[in-house]
């Protein structure tokens, strides 16, 4: 509607209807004459009648009723835009560059601006980005005085097209979320790891006094936190606390796991604790789950730490302790049989470790190889690519004429291989990604897990046995016992027996690493099985370009906040390159003042990180805040997309990070 009052559209259709009868009428006066002169007088006097009538409506009524229709859009604008104006809620339309051009009391109230004369950016620098555009609508949470809005902006079309922004505050709203999320229940699990070992070292007069201050000592931590403690069992307790004192147990990173090492009433060993937190499930039986898996994975990765479980993965505390030997090999015994067991029903067997195996890896398949073939199953070992460690071992069993010619295949041929009644068993590795074929695991129905490194979030889902024990030197030592329980027939051949002697070698640093009674048990066993010392001693022999390659990267070494060397391993002409890097991370530790050695190897475009400590650094937490992983003092990772200083800077971060935060 125009100021001048015309009408347009369908108004206009409606202000001058009379006229559109017109022609119609003339047409019927017409027709009346033909018929009859009176007839045809009557219909024009009726004609004149209602030409007159039109002219009435046109210039006196309808003016009348433009005049009613225009006050009344003029006090509904007024009306409207008083309502807008006094809307408690804050409105306002700005340019689509951001400049106000219109707001309400409610608005102005907030931005202190009666000349409209400043720019979003100015209260929301946050929006600075993210403006509407023609067709669309935005919505961000933001705040502002310490207020909480929800900003809806929306793209008005027009001939001068604006920006509608409306302000919600959501302070109590947020707050309210807060407050649920802050009371949600959280459970949890606690295992004493080594009660047994804690109590024979312990006087028994003293042992109930001992187990009566655990209890004391996990329930005055708690109930800081307010949070309850059960016992379930002499050495298992389940809590229950709200997630809000969950955090600030986090935020103290779970100081009860060293301050239950300082009991002491004489025992010789000190107490050590597994806590597995579920939190942020759907239900109590998801929390509960979630802390039945976070206790079962503290306890893969060697106890002594606190592991938090949501549905996004796992937060871990602790874990800075080399976990304690278990002397006994019961466990070792029943795993063996189990094995055994379910070898029995299988018909053929696939065997595989990591990628880019090593010695270890290896060495342990070839003694399960050995294993299977005792029950007359068929085996092979999956390896795609030879490294120059394994080369020398390998040659041994090419071409002999004691072992199939199909002994090692690669990945192609193990997925041609694999069928319903194949057990594919992993050793020397948990994780899938890291295998040798991935996709063999993701086919298989039956997958066997025996390992030595700790655990991470990445595990095998459902496996049908696993046996991981992170206080193992390697996985050859593993192999080792299970062979001295597996079947009263079975003997190793020697060329088998220097196999795995060479990879509890190799992974002890000629037993100077993770050695304990049970290490030095299995390398006894090895030895009564033919193992001879000076052929495995000469399968280690180094390429003269290695040791050369091996005294550069010691030589590049640079000195990290005084007790970490960072050092970078040449690749060029060196087939393994990886090998050399972690061989110069063990020898660095040998150097006065050096806690912790981190290697950096730049290889088929990645990043090799081998990591080496002896007892102050745990390394493997370095390497997992990397999406790596390994053991305490022998750890490593991978990063992709970026350059060797790059990979320093980052690690250099991440040391930082983790002292500031005490996790090292």
């Amino acid at each position: 509607m125009k100021a001048s009052g015309n009408m347009h559209g369908q108004l206009r259709v409606v202000q001058r209807w009379p006229f559109y009868l017109l022609p119609l009428i003339a047409a019927l006066v017409v027709v009346e004459f033909f018929s009859g002169r009176s007839a045809g007088m009557a219909a024009l006097i009726f004609l004149l009648l209602y030409l007159i009538f039109s002219l009435v409506w046109l210039f006196y009524w309808n003016n009348r009723i433009t005049r009613e229709i225009v006050e009344f859009a003029s006090n509904f604008d007024r009306t409207q835009k008083a309502q807008m104006e006094e809307l408690a809620l804050p409105y306002a339309l700005m340019s689509i560059t951001g400049e106000f051009v219109w707001m309400n009391k409610a608005f102005r109230a907030i931005t202190e601006d009666k000349h409209y004369q400043k720019h979003i950016c100015s209260i929301f620098p946050e929006v600075a980005e993210c403006l509407p555009g023609p067709g669309e609508s935005r919505s961000e949470t933001l705040s502002f005085q310490d207020v909480a809005y929800q900003v809806d902006m929306k793209y008005l079309e027009a001939e001068r097209p604006f920006i509608s922004i409306c302000m919600y505050d959501v302070t109590e709203h947020l707050e309210a979320l807060t407050e649920i999320e802050d009371r949600k229940i959280v459970l949890g699990l606690i295992y004493v790891d080594n009660y047994e070992e804690v109590m024979k070292s312990t006087e028994s007069v003293r042992q109930s006094l001992l187990a009566a201050l655990i209890e004391r000592k996990l329930n005055k931590y708690f109930s800081a936190y307010g949070g309850i403690v059960r016992k379930l069992d002499k050495d298992k307790f389940f809590f229950i606390l709200t997630k809000k004192d969950l955090i600030r147990i986090q935020e103290d990173r779970f100081s009860l796991l060293e301050d239950v090492k300082t009991l002491n009433i004489g025992n010789e060993t000190a107490v050590t604790l597994s806590i597995g937190t579920g939190v942020d499930g759907d239900t109590i039986a998801a929390n509960s789950e979630y802390a039945r898996m976070a206790i079962d994975l503290c306890l893969g990765r060697g106890g002594d730490q606190a592991i938090v479980r949501t549905p996004e993965g796992s937060k871990f505390y602790g874990g800075k302790t080399q976990q304690q030997e278990n002397n006994t090999r019961v466990k070792a015994r029943i795993k063996a049989q189990a094995l055994r067991e379910l070898l029995v029903t299988k018909d053929q067997i696939l065997v595989m470790g990591h990628k880019l195996s090593d010695i270890d890896s290896v060495g342990a398949a070839i003694g399960i190889y050995r294993a299977a073939k005792s029950l007359d199953k068929k085996t092979h070992i999956v390896l795609q690519d030879v490294t120059s460690s394994v080369r020398p071992l390998l040659q041994r069993f090419n071409g002999n004429p004691d072992y199939p010619e199909d002994l090692i295949v690669n990945r192609e041929r193990a997925l041609e291989l694999l069928d319903d009644n194949t057990t594919v068993i992993m050793v020397d590795v948990n994780r899938p990604s890291y295998t040798e074929c991935p996709e063999l695991l993701n086919r298989a129905k039956s997958i066997v897990v025996l390992d030595h490194h700790r655990q991470c979030n990445e595990m095998v889902k459902n496996p049908t046995l696993s046996y991981i024990e992170p206080y193992a030197s390697s996985a050859c030592e593993m192999v080792a016992e299970i062979l001295q329980y597996f079947a009263d027939n079975l003997k190793l051949r020697p060329i088998e027996a220097e196999a795995i002697y060479a990879g509890i070698v190799i992974d002890t640093n000629n037993f100077m690493n993770k050695t304990g009674v049970r290490t030095f048990e299995a390398a006894a066993y090895l030895r009564r099985c033919g193992a001879d010392m000076t052929r495995v001693r000469k399968m280690f022999r180094e390429r003269m370009e290695d040791y050369r390659a091996k005294a550069e990267t010691v030589s590049s070494v640079e000195l990290f906040e005084g007790c970490f060397a960072f050092g970078v391993c040449p690749s060029k002409g060196i087939e393994s390159p990886m090998i050399i890097g972690a061989q110069a991370a063990n020898d660095l530790l040998d150097v006065i003042g050096v806690k912790a050695s981190i290697i950096f190897t730049e290889y088929q475009d990645q990043i090799y990180i081998s990591a080496r400590s002896i007892d102050e650094v745990n390394v493997q937490l370095i390497m997992e805040r990397l999406g790596g992983g390994g053991h305490l003092s022998t750890a490593g990772a991978q990063l992709r997309g970026c350059s060797v200083e790059d990979a320093k800077s980052l690690v250099k971060e991440t040391i930082h990070q983790m002292m500031e935060e005490g996790a090292i």
